[in-house]
């Protein structure tokens, strides 16, 4: 079985993640380092993907009113639209090479959905995939989004999962440019706040059932890997 070196990194900016994703997407390539997953938490951001490069409609905020909120905006190279990354939301990153046996986008991104729906379950949640949609899905309300990117059949960025999320910063965009749905999370759910640490865990063991893969602490990642 591969083995899986799992870095949780605590809050990290979302401009430092980015790049201690690329510097990681490389070594990875050159067989440096076995495959990463990444969990952490972002400050408050509105990201862009690629569908929203060129028409940011679907941010809602003006500059100002996101300056007030303190909400950065970013645009990052990972598929998708617009989504909210914020504390008390899981981000997991995974780093992994899909060769020589999973070379396909589309089973890829539902494996994705497989490890959210099985984190869900672990707090009694019944998430599930919604027809024509990505993510996990509770009723008509998401609770984690996925947006990804693929190089030589390397992974990055990944998945959003929605444990305390501040959820009326969902209210400065359209999420994933999707109308007429809502968003939820785990706190909102069960009426409890879950500590951040089980939740982790809850990823790091569906993770590795769903993709057949070792988990291995990894350390987090050095000032070095952080170097732009």
């Amino acid at each position: 079985m591969r083995q899986v070196q799992v870095r949780r990194l605590g809050v990290m900016p979302y401009a430092d993640g980015l790049a201690l994703q690329r510097r990681l997407v490389e070594q990875r390539k050159a067989g440096e380092i076995p495959d990463q997953l990444l969990l952490l938490q972002h400050p408050p951001v509105i990201t862009l993907g690629v569908k929203a490069r060129n028409d940011r409609s679907h941010v809602l905020a003006s500059p100002a009113a996101l300056e007030d909120a303190g909400v950065e905006l970013f645009e990052t190279g990972r598929g998708g639209d617009v989504t909210y990354h914020g504390p008390g939301q899981l981000v997991g990153y995974p780093i992994i090479d899909l060769r020589p046996d999973r070379c396909d986008v589309h089973r890829y991104v539902r494996d994705l959905e497989e490890v959210l729906i099985r984190m869900a379950a672990a707090f009694g949640v019944a998430a599930e995939r919604s027809p024509g949609l990505t993510g996990a899905w509770v009723g008509s309300e998401k609770i984690a989004a996925i947006g990804v990117r693929i190089a030589r059949w390397v992974t990055s960025h990944g998945f959003a999962f929605n444990v305390t999320t501040n959820l009326s910063h969902f209210g400065l965009i359209v999420p994933c440019g999707i109308t007429g749905k809502g968003v939820t999370s785990l706190e909102r759910l069960l009426g409890r706040a879950v500590p951040m640490p089980e939740v982790e865990t809850a990823a790091v063991d569906a993770f590795s059932a769903v993709f057949g893969r070792e988990p291995v602490a990894g350390d987090p990642a050095p000032p070095a890997v952080l170097s732009r």
